[in-house]
């Protein structure tokens, strides 16, 4: 059954093996916590800990704002992520949003991108996020596709600087 979940220890193994996928296309946001990979693998509890402590505000890397990180499962096996950031930074309202989600790439085009978003605007609206920001970089269609069949609404695309595309934004009412 393909659920959200808050991070636990059982999903060690295959959370591991999506770290070397996602390692393989340097996508390194799923260690936000600025943990390096071989401390992760060594006390996977402790980095679940400082994870599930991101939504407390301890442990943020200066300039984040709290976020609850939850990851898709299916059984045991780890699936992708969603962090829904507590709320905007000045950054965040630019070209970050509410919520950010990835899917481990041998899970992509399977629909789990569009059922971590699902699953995820019912968690904001629980934090009280009434109009969810959900952005993405002009080139990822599959994305735009996701937050647009959830309701996302385009209000403009912003520059992230020389040599990279533009960040898209949507507007999500929840």
């Amino acid at each position: 059954m393909v659920r959200l979940v808050l991070p636990s220890t059982k999903y060690r193994k295959s959370f591991l093996e999506a770290v070397k996928e996602f390692k393989k296309e340097n996508n390194w946001y799923v260690l936000s916590v600025n943990m390096p990979i071989d401390e992760v693998a060594k006390n996977f509890l402790a980095y679940v800990r400082r994870v599930r402590n991101l939504s407390k505000g301890i442990g943020l890397v200066k300039g984040y704002v709290p976020e609850t990180v939850y990851w898709l499962t299916d059984g045991k096996k780890f699936i992708g992520r969603a962090s829904i950031r507590h709320r905007l930074t000045k950054h965040l309202r630019l070209i970050g949003g509410h919520i950010g989600y990835e899917v481990r790439p041998t899970e992509r085009k399977k629909g789990y991108g569009k059922k971590i978003l699902e699953l995820a605007l019912p968690k904001a609206r629980k934090l009280g996020i009434k109009k969810v920001l959900v952005t993405c970089d002009e080139t990822n269609t599959a994305s735009r596709k996701i937050i647009e069949y959830c309701g996302g609404v385009f209000e403009d695309a912003r520059s992230q600087g020389k040599g990279k595309p533009k960040k898209l934004r949507f507007w999500i009412t929840n």
